[in-house]
């Protein structure tokens, strides 16, 4: 398979996790904050918190000035200046899927070209009721499962197959990591000066994992909900979970061999997953789990460069 086509795969699987992510993130807040209406500081915090998950909260104050929700949604969904807006990654998503037609299922590129299309008649600054953002949202969801069913049910188990797959859990890895790091910052700012229940609580909500961790645990401390984030061995968005398949799936394209070019591949995920392993949230003191998790995901980041450079993928930010 032609790196070209590879680093389309991979990036068309990344932007597609991001796309989903992103729009979750977004609908979670929407809904919070029809609920917590006349909260006005708990709902400016977490849209604050929101935008630098999706975004940059630098960003959005030098295209929109102050905060509002109007300008927030329209900064998250369509705008032009955000390469993580909804629009942008669905665009990405799409781009890619064209250059694989001929290795991916028909029915694949289908579904991402109706909602690409479906897109291109909003734009950064056009007038848009809530209904129209839960309807857009609920559209990419519907996509996103439709494409991993695609995926799961269509593709044979070979390497174009393998690259969407280590897209789609690095992406999920580097977002759950950047959560936690963002809701860190947050708390340390914030009156408490740590990380509460209710931001726990909020965290879980970001990563679709409130129903999962409440099967399995019935207190919402704020440490055990970021060990179960951090190091959860079935939870399918825990960083140790999304790592050890990345592992998996290369261990499939190596042939379960170590070369001399993967090497440093290998000693990088290894290091990630033994640090992930080895953390025990409750024996770290705010600060060392700031850090911690901030290394977390310097970590991940560094593994999605070693992992291009290893397979010759096309140099590029996260932004494709």
């Amino acid at each position: 398979m032609l790196s070209r086509v590879a680093d389309a795969l991979y990036w068309m699987a990344r932007n597609g996790e991001r796309t989903e992510n992103n729009a979750h993130i977004l609908q979670v807040q929407l809904v919070k904050m029809l609920e917590e209406s006349g909260r006005e500081s708990v709902n400016y915090q977490d849209w604050q918190t929101v935008i630098d998950i999706c975004g940059s909260k630098s960003a959005y104050e030098e295209d929109y000035g102050e905060l509002r929700v109007h300008k927030a949604v329209d900064y998250i969904a369509f705008s032009n200046g955000n390469s993580n807006a909804l629009t942008n990654t669905l665009s990405y998503v799409r781009e890619n899927a064209r250059m694989t037609r001929d290795v991916i299922p028909n029915e694949l590129w289908e579904v991402w070209n109706d909602l690409y299309l479906h897109s291109q008649n909003k734009g950064p600054h056009t007038e848009f009721s809530f209904q129209d953002i839960h309807s857009f949202l609920r559209h990419i969801k519907t996509t996103s499962m439709t494409s991993t069913g695609i995926i799961d049910s269509m593709m044979s188990r070979d390497l174009p197959y393998h690259f969407m797959k280590i897209g789609q859990w690095l992406e999920r890895a580097e977002k759950t990591a950047l959560i936690m790091k963002v809701m860190l910052q947050k708390a340390k700012f914030s009156d408490c000066q740590s990380f509460s229940e209710y931001d726990g609580q909020f965290a879980l909500r970001l990563v679709n994992g409130y129903q999962d961790y409440s099967k399995k645990f019935r207190l919402k401390d704020p440490a055990l909900i970021l060990q179960f984030l951090i190091s959860d061995r079935t939870f399918p968005r825990s960083i140790y979970y999304c790592i050890e398949h990345v592992k998996e799936v290369i261990w499939k394209i190596e042939s379960e061999k170590v070369a001399h070019y993967s090497w440093r591949m290998y000693a990088a995920l290894d290091e990630l997953i033994a640090s992930v392993e080895a953390v025990c949230v409750q024996q770290l003191s705010f600060e060392e789990l700031e850090m911690f998790i901030a290394d977390i995901l310097n970590q991940c980041i560094e593994f999605g460069k070693i992992f291009s450079t290893t397979y010759y993928l096309i140099e590029a930010d996260a932004s494709r």
